[in-house]
């Protein structure tokens, strides 16, 4: 007989800072990532991601599985001592499919709730997320891909010591990427 999940929180966040709690997935975070989303301009620049359910259940799914099979994923970002979710930040592995250095490598990303923007939490859980990334994994290549036009994450990637190497138009909706790389090899 299947017996119930724990819940949340099932374990103890993975990486603190002085604000934040960095905890890997959990299937109770699925409404927080829906109501992450949520607002004016908040997928401006996600390309096809939106606030609903569905595709937040699929993402849910892909970091989870990010995690089991690579021992990376993305972080659920949360206030020190709060449950909600207001980020998810890490390094993952994907499949992008468009080549250019993109494919089957760590690649960084970061979302924070749009009534968390200006309070410098990307930054601080990126550089959290990346120093353990790096201890985990030792230093080598960590690609991200940004919007062009988003200029807050240019300056958060820049600042994390990511460089502009290639540019590419999403098939989807046209967007042009901007390709970054952090190589510490």
């Amino acid at each position: 007989m299947p017996t119930a999940q724990p819940a949340f929180p099932a374990a103890a966040p993975l990486v603190t800072t002085a604000r934040l709690e960095l905890w890997l997935p959990h299937p109770d975070d699925l409404d927080d990532l829906v109501t992450m989303l949520a607002g004016d301009g908040m997928t401006r620049y996600l390309g096809p991601a939106r606030a609903e359910r569905q595709p937040q259940f699929d993402r849910l799914l892909r970091n989870g599985g990010s995690w089991a099979l690579f021992n990376t994923g993305l972080f659920h970002v949360r206030k020190r001592g709060e449950r909600p979710v207001i980020g998810t930040c890490g390094v993952f592995r994907s499949l992008r499919g468009f080549g250019k250095g993109m494919d089957e490598v760590p690649e960084a990303g970061w979302i924070i709730r749009q009534d968390c923007w200006g309070q410098g939490f990307a930054a601080e859980a990126m550089a959290a997320a990346l120093a353990w990334f790096d201890a985990a994994h030792g230093p080598g290549r960590v690609v991200c891909m940004i919007e062009q036009g988003n200029t807050a994450s240019h300056r958060l990637a820049a600042s994390l010591g990511f460089v502009r190497y290639d540019s590419h138009i999403a098939e989807d909706d046209g967007a042009v990427l901007e390709l970054f790389e952090r190589n510490l090899a």
